[in-house]
């Protein structure tokens, strides 16, 4: 008698010899012994499918693992020590947009006092990324651990807050410049709405809950013709798209402040300048063109009114970071849930002393001792404003606000950084 391995795998296919008497049982047994056969390497693939899938997810989670800019044992104690708190009384802070031009002085101003600070950035190419791999670089030497990461991953966000109990957040990260705005829109869309509900999201569920200190912007005066411009001023006329996200990130920050009770306090900058600065900003770009030999480009409003900024020195936006920092009292949520009301509030950062463009130019030509090649044409539709002008009473009430730095001596240190960054202290006897 045959085996059952012989039936199901005969040695000669094709080969059979038909019992004519039991025609229909056989062809019974032949049915159900295929069926069978078809059955069981189904099982087989199915088995094996199953493996290689489990075995292809187990590959692709280690390589993430391993590829990935963050995660693991030795990645969680670098950013414990950067949070080490060295001052008593001090605040462990996580600086988004670290590696940008604010955010790199906060953050060595922080670190400077003794307070823990990790800094999170994605290192986009909104302007060359070099500079901001430099920034990087002077923070690590000041100790300062630099993530590289988006404000949109969550699980990061997340996965900080679960290594270090941040007692404050420094949100300076978002998709600048009025201009870019029209040739990217999404990308303030991405950075500034959807990135900043990202962060709130994980820091209303933290706990416990930060307090939170952001960079809002004095572009949301839009349109207003009052001046000086107040915090008490009507913001809902933007004049670009910038503004209008910047607007809506102090709507949005007073929803979750409402609703979580998280400490949230907005700042409005005016026009920041100095060292480290960033490239497409006027001074930056006239400066770099001057020492080139081309020509600047100066705007002017209507009737030919020259354009005018509270141009404010980075030490003083400093000052008014850190001091917002320290007066910008307790979260009262828990887990996602309000406790009680929690402090809301929005400080202008300015400088009090607007300067038209033309001498901000004036000053350049002095300290680079090389004159610039002016082409002055009107300001197009492009969403720039033609002035704009600070009051700052209520920052010097809540924390002492007091810029100290007039535009003459804050653009002869940029100068003298841009030239020993750029290579020209011993080109053309400039010093």
């Amino acid at each position: 008698m045959p085996s059952l391995e012989e039936e199901l795998f005969p040695s000669t296919p094709g080969k059979f010899k038909i019992d004519r008497g039991h025609g229909m049982n056989r062809q019974f047994h032949r049915c159900f012994a295929s069926t069978s056969t078809m059955f069981l390497w189904a099982l087989f693939l199915i088995a094996l499918t199953a493996s290689y899938l489990s075995f292809q997810s187990f590959v692709d989670s280690g390589s993430r693992y391993f590829s990935a800019s963050w995660g693991g044992i030795q990645w969680e104690k670098q950013v414990r020590n950067s949070a080490q708190i060295h001052r008593s009384g001090g605040m462990s802070v996580l600086v988004t947009g670290a590696a940008g031009f604010v955010g790199t002085h906060v953050s060595l101003a922080l670190k400077k006092r003794g307070d823990g600070v990790v800094g999170l950035d994605n290192f986009n190419n909104y302007y060359d990324p070099s500079l901001k791999r430099a920034r990087k670089s002077l923070l690590n030497s000041n100790g300062v651990l630099v993530v590289e990461g988006d404000l949109n991953d969550a699980k990061l966000l997340a996965k900080l807050f679960d290594v270090v109990a941040f007692t404050h957040v420094m949100h300076l990260a978002a998709q600048a410049g009025v201009r870019y705005a029209m040739e990217n829109p999404n990308s303030y869309v991405h950075s500034n709405i959807a990135g900043l509900v990202t962060l709130l999201e994980v820091c209303k569920s933290a706990n416990p809950q930060p307090s939170i200190v952001w960079a809002s912007s004095s572009s949301v005066y839009g349109l207003n013709d009052k001046v000086p411009f107040s915090e008490a001023d009507r913001t809902d006329r933007p004049a670009s798209l910038y503004a209008a996200t910047k607007k809506a990130g102090e709507e949005i920050t007073h929803t979750y402040n409402h609703i979580y009770g998280l400490s949230i306090t907005g700042l409005r900058f005016f026009t920041v300048y100095g060292p480290w600065g960033r490239p497409d900003m006027a001074y930056f770009s006239f400066t770099r063109n001057i020492l080139q030999g081309k020509p600047i480009t100066i705007y002017r409003g209507k009737n030919r009114a020259d354009l005018a900024r509270d141009f404010t020195y980075i030490d003083d936006i400093v000052k008014g970071c850190l001091g917002s920092l320290d007066t910008s009292g307790k979260s009262t949520g828990s887990g996602g849930k309000k406790k009680g009301n929690a402090p809301f509030r929005i400080f202008n950062l300015g400088n009090t002393s607007p300067v038209k463009v033309p001498e901000l130019v004036n000053i350049l030509e002095r300290h680079l001792k090389v004159k610039a090649k002016r082409n002055i044409v009107d300001m197009p539709g492009n969403g720039d404003v033609p002035f704009t002008h600070a009051n700052i009473s209520y920052a010097q009430r809540a924390f002492g606000y007091k810029p100290t730095t007039d535009l003459q001596t804050g653009l002869k240190k940029f100068v003298r950084w841009y030239l020993s960054y750029y290579g020209y202290n011993n080109r053309k006897g400039l010093q």
